[in-house]
């Protein structure tokens, strides 16, 4: 194509987003937001579930589980895929088998049955995520709007975690469980029926053959990690999931042989030759991990140490969250006006290692100290998040956004459950090591074992096992909260000399032409 053609193709092509791509961004936080909320969004519902359909105990751990498990084992499949086929093709896919599995789930009348449909909402899930992601890629071509939306998307995802189970716990309060379900429906509807009109259609116009051994050895190596992280963190190093840990590890190398050596792989090496790719999936994993460990130590704190009911607690620990729609505004802003996103990205650290100083502060009755801590780890969580997903995206070909997305997700399901299990596992360390030696057994493992044995027991003896176990458990807190900083702190340092110079290079005249395309070609 000559010069002239170029200049003709993208004097055509507006530059920055209008108001029909704000609108479908509006569109597509709408589906975010209630796949953010699912993952959470049984935290009440469980015990209404569990008197109307008498699942067993492996049953009603899959009901909770199998979600998140399908979702982080089919991320980076969907995000292939999307790139593949056409991302809104994939979306309005995912929208319609999350719809369906909705209502199925809600109007489940056994336990198999919310078991398969909750598996169906997790591989609409998997579709959902990393194809909106995607899109802003592409709908938002100006680097500035690009990360305002981008900053949007971020608020809506940790947002929408939880905003999930307070209303599991308002609908359950006052409807039946199956309503936590059904609010599904209209934002799917009403995304079925607005992306043909608002969202245009982008794919890889040269794709290649679609490794179709990628997909289980990608599915063999994340659900294995995944499963053996979360179970260690709830039971301990048992040999099961040390064994389910190592396996997945292996098709984990497997897997990358696979992209390294084929000629089509499902996630392309190339990505991480974009500046600022590699250091933006491990960071953000980091970050992940560091907000998820605290929400480990914060909801119990809540809860069991200063005797909230479940309901309570969820509502009060929303209050942090009203900070997080000033973080990624601010952070662009200052990012657009010249100040090195590598000093942003590190800043965003401080503040969350500034958050876990706090939560080293805390007594038996500190809940402004623990709210204003878990505020400032949202805010830095946020600020980190946006900054990185805009550097990821920004550095990744417009043709590959969708596997670049999944990447970044996936690292995310991968820090959550560390955090949980490394973070957690200290704070349990110092937990039984602190309890009195004299206390029963239960109440040596954990310090809802301790207040369940307690409401057993003659009054004096039970505040004295309820005061100890509630000391001990914020001693727990104290120490997990001191490594999570200094790791967060570690971290500022390594976003300062990672990132410094990881600016994603500007588009080239072909980039936008080919994305500006309405195939994507």
């Amino acid at each position: 194509m000559t010069k002239s053609t170029h200049e003709q193709a993208n004097s055509a092509v507006p530059e920055r987003a209008g108001r029909k791509e704000w609108t479908a961004l509006a569109v597509l936080m709408l589906p975010l937001l209630l796949v953010s909320m699912d993952v959470s969004v049984l935290y009440f519902a469980v015990p209404a579930v569990s008197a109307d359909l008498e699942p067993s105990g492996t049953q009603q751990l899959w009901i909770f589980d199998i979600y998140a498990f399908v979702l982080a084992g089919l991320l980076m499949t969907m995000g292939s895929l999307g790139d593949r086929i056409g991302r809104r093709k994939l979306l309005m896919f995912g929208a319609a088998a999350f719809g369906v599995a909705s209502l199925t789930a809600a109007y489940a009348n056994s336990a198999e049955l919310l078991i398969a449909a909750r598996a169906v909402l997790g591989i609409g899930g998997a579709t959902l995520m990393p194809s909106t992601m995607a899109l802003v890629r592409t709908m938002f071509r100006d680097a500035g709007q690009r990360a305002k939306a981008i900053g949007i998307w971020s608020g809506v995802m940790v947002a929408g975690i939880a905003l999930g189970s307070v209303m599991s716990g308002i609908l359950v309060e006052y409807f039946w469980w199956g309503s936590v379900f059904l609010v599904n429906l209209p934002a799917m509807v009403m995304l079925l029926v607005l992306a043909p009109v608002l969202i245009p259609e982008f794919k890889d116009p040269a794709p290649g053959r679609f490794d179709l051994l990628s997909v289980p050895l990608s599915m063999a190596a994340v659900l294995p990690v995944v499963y053996g992280i979360k179970e260690i963190a709830a039971e301990g190093l048992e040999t099961t999931y040390v064994a389910s840990l190592a396996v997945g590890l292996v098709f984990a190398a497997l897997f990358v042989h696979r992209q390294r050596t084929t000629d089509s792989p499902l996630i392309s090496p190339a990505l991480f030759r974009g500046r600022g790719f590699a250091p933006a999936v491990l960071l953000n994993l980091i970050s992940t991990l560091a907000m998820m460990g605290s929400a480990y130590f914060t909801t119990q704190y809540l809860q069991s140490v200063l005797g909230k009911s479940a309901l309570e607690a969820a509502l009060w620990a929303l209050l942090p969250s009203v900070l997080i729609g000033f973080a990624a505004p601010v952070a662009t802003a200052l990012v657009q006006k010249g100040m090195n996103r590598a000093h942003v990205v590190s800043a965003g650290f401080v503040i969350s290692a500034c958050g876990y100083g706090l939560l080293t502060l805390t007594g038996t009755d500190s809940m402004w100290t623990v709210l204003t801590a878990a505020g400032l780890l949202a805010c830095g969580a946020v600020v980190v998040g946006s900054q990185l997903t805009d550097l990821a995206l920004g550095s990744a070909p417009a043709e590959k956004a969708g596997s670049a997305s999944s990447l970044l997700e996936t690292g995310q399901e991968f820090g959550g459950a560390l955090g949980m299990a490394l973070l957690g596992s200290i704070g349990n360390a110092v937990y039984r090591g602190e309890i009195p030696d004299a206390a029963p057994a239960e109440a040596h493992e954990t310090l809802g074992g301790a207040l369940a044995v307690a409401q057993h027991m003659p009054d004096k003896a039970a505040s004295a096992l309820t005061a100890a176990a509630r000391e001990a458990f914020t001693s727990g807190m104290h120490v997990a909260a001191l490594a999570g900083a200094t790791l967060l702190v570690a971290s500022a340092v390594l976003a300062s000399v990672t990132l410094r110079r990881s600016e994603p290079a500007k588009q080239t005249p072909e980039e936008l032409e080919r994305i500006s395309s309405p195939s994507g070609v």
